[in-house]
């Protein structure tokens, strides 16, 4: 078992003149690229460590802190739709009253787990069933230290296993089918209802008796097994869009912050790990944190995907169930992006989710700077082709730009948001 809620802190470096290579925000998305990191794993500590040594000698306060996660989402949603599975076939072999309650209880149980699971909530099942293993986020202050008011910056620095459910063969075929729709379309089609549904149908199957639902729930539930046994098979990618890019805009944003103070604003720039199995690293950083934070002076920007060439401000996200940011805050982004002269994008939001729905969820003014391709997925996502060789770097470029006039922009909000 790890140590949980342990934390290493290392204090601010008194060397006046910064590292030139540590700002160097491109050589810092090739350097971590170049070496696996998976949820909860060393190449993740290691990740956060490089990450932390930039930051720190870039004028902030760093705290690599330790917590703890499963570390995969492919567990917990394999056992669910198994166990969901189970009570399916049990409920046609037997097609009595009690092998019906036994399959529908259990099916619904199933459903149960995965609604929280996917929707970030409480994660009771993955807690209860499966074991934990070490996470590491980065957490650096910078800015105004005394301020009341904190403007937190969060990326991750973990990667993704890929899978053939990520073949970007499989984002093409919306646009090309059907272009006029997707043109219309704020989001592309929900695909993680089908390791919901099948769970769902099992247990209204049994419960009704309808024995045609229970034969299709299984057939869900077998095939979210198998294409969660494909993720798990699979090793991870680069993740250079994925999330290195923005890991990228928090050391371009230290560099900001040392060259050019500002005043009245708290900054945390904060790297998680374990973000690729459904948000860990956030939540253990809410769990840690949030109590420290007031809600009515604390704004949160995530950061994701930055290296795709259409920049966007992300409207809402959600698996299954769509949350929308505050409207406030995404106009804020969107005026904060023609201050600084750059190109960005409204009407999109995200039927994947990040760390921002933790934030979300816990009541804070939040929204998420992102970037897209014209599939309205991001580039390259979770695909080996995700190098750091691939990026746009201009579209990163902006996204540091748009990120330092929300920064600067901020004192003028303190008073809006005494009233949020």
């Amino acid at each position: 078992m790890v140590p949980l809620k342990t934390t290493e802190v290392t204090h601010r470096a008194f060397d006046p003149e910064p590292d030139v290579t540590a700002a160097d925000w491109r050589g810092a998305i090739r350097e971590l690229a170049a070496f696996d990191r998976p949820s909860a794993s060393d190449g993740e500590r290691h990740a956060a460590e490089l990450i932390g040594a930039r930051l720190r000698e870039l004028g902030c306060d760093v705290s690599i802190e330790q917590e703890s996660a499963h570390g995969g989402y492919w567990w917990p949603i394999g056992l669910a739709n198994g166990l969901a599975l189970a009570a399916g076939v049990l409920a046609r072999r037997r097609r009595d009253r009690r092998g019906r309650i036994v399959a529908a209880l259990a099916a619904g149980m199933s459903a149960a787990a995965l609604w929280d699971d996917l929707g970030h909530g409480r994660r009771w099942f993955r807690r209860a069933v499966l074991p934990r293993r070490a996470t590491w986020n980065v957490v650096a202050k910078a800015g105004d230290r005394s301020a009341e008011h904190t403007v937190v910056f969060v990326a991750h620095h973990d990667a993704a296993h890929s899978g053939l459910v990520f073949h970007p063969a499989l984002g093409r075929i919306g646009p090309r089918l059907t272009p006029r729709m997707h043109d219309r379309s704020s989001h592309t089609l929900p695909i993680l209802y089908g390791v919901w549904l099948g769970p769902v149908a099992v247990s209204a199957g049994a419960a009704l008796g309808w024995w045609p639902l229970v034969r299709l729930g299984v057939l869900f539930a077998g095939g979210a097994i198998a294409a969660m046994t494909d993720i798990g098979a699979h090793p991870v990618v680069p993740g250079a869009n994925d999330n290195l890019s923005a890991v990228g805009v928090l050391v371009a944003l230290a560099d900001a912050l040392r060259e050019n103070p500002v005043d009245g604003v708290r900054v945390l720039l904060v790297s998680t790990g374990s973000e690729e199995s459904f948000s860990e690293g956030m939540q253990a950083f809410g769990e840690r944190h949030f109590d420290s934070l007031p809600r009515d002076r604390t704004e949160v920007v995530c950061l994701e995907c930055l290296g795709g060439p259409i920049l966007i401000v992300l409207e809402g996200e959600g698996m299954l169930r769509m949350r929308d940011y505050p409207e406030s805050m995404r106009d804020e982004l969107e005026q904060a992006a023609t201050q600084a002269g750059v190109a960005i994008r409204r009407g999109i939001r995200t039927v994947a989710a990040t760390d921002a729905i933790i934030a979300l969820r816990a009541g804070y003014p939040v929204v998420t700077l992102a970037s897209v391709d014209v599939t309205k997925l991001p580039s390259n996502y979770h695909w080996p082709s995700d190098t750091a060789d691939a990026l746009h770097w201009e579209t990163i470029s902006d996204a540091i730009a748009v990120c330092d006039r929300f920064l600067r922009r901020s004192t003028a909000r303190d008073t809006l948001l005494a009233v949020h």
